[in-house]
C-alpha cells in the first residue's frame, strides 16, 4: 500500500520526519516546509515534543505491560507519542482515523512486525483516552 501513496502528501509522515529530527539534532530550529497541512504540522509536532513527559507518563500508566519505552525502536515511539497527542488534543480528528493514517505512515519506517504491534498499543491506549467511536 505504501508504494502508491506519495509520502510527501501525507502529513503523519512529516510529523514523524521532523519529530525525528528535532530529537536527532535538538540544537537545530525546526523547519516546516511549506505544505496544506504546515499549520496542523505544526501543532501535532510542536506539542508531541512539549507534552512528551506528560504523554510518557499516560502511556507508562495505560501500557506499563504492553510497552518499554526504554528499548522501543525510536521511531514506534516518536509515532505513539505524537499519536497520543492526537488523541488528547486534536478532537476534531477521529481516533479510528488517527490510527489508520499512522499505521500507513509508519509503512514508511517500520518492519511490518512493529507496525502490528503499533496497531495494537494504539487500539488499546485510545480506548483509554478517548470515548468516541
Amino acid at each position: 500500500m505504501a508504494n502508491k501513496i506519495n509520502k510527501n502528501s501525507l502529513p503523519r509522515v512529516k510529523i514523524i520526519q521532523i519529530i525525528y529530527g528535532s530529537l536527532m539534532n535538538p540544537d537545530e530550529n525546526i523547519v516546516y516546509p511549506k505544505n496544506q497541512y504546515k499549520k496542523y504540522i505544526k501543532d501535532v509536532v510542536s506539542g508531541t515534543l512539549e507534552r512528551s513527559e506528560m504523554i510518557e507518563e499516560l502511556i507508562m500508566q495505560h501500557l506499563e505491560n504492553d510497552i518499554n519505552l526504554k528499548k522501543t525502536d525510536k521511531l514506534l515511539k516518536i509515532i505513539l507519542f505524537a499519536a497520543v497527542f492526537e488523541f488528547l488534543f486534536k478532537h476534531k480528528n477521529p481516533k479510528k482515523v488517527i490510527i489508520k493514517e499512522y499505521l500507513i505512515a509508519s509503512e514508511f519506517f517500520l518492519e511490518k512486525v512493529q507496525i502490528g504491534y503499533l496497531n495494537a498499543i494504539l487500539d488499546k491506549i485510545s480506548k483509554v483516552l478517548r470515548k468516541d467511536e
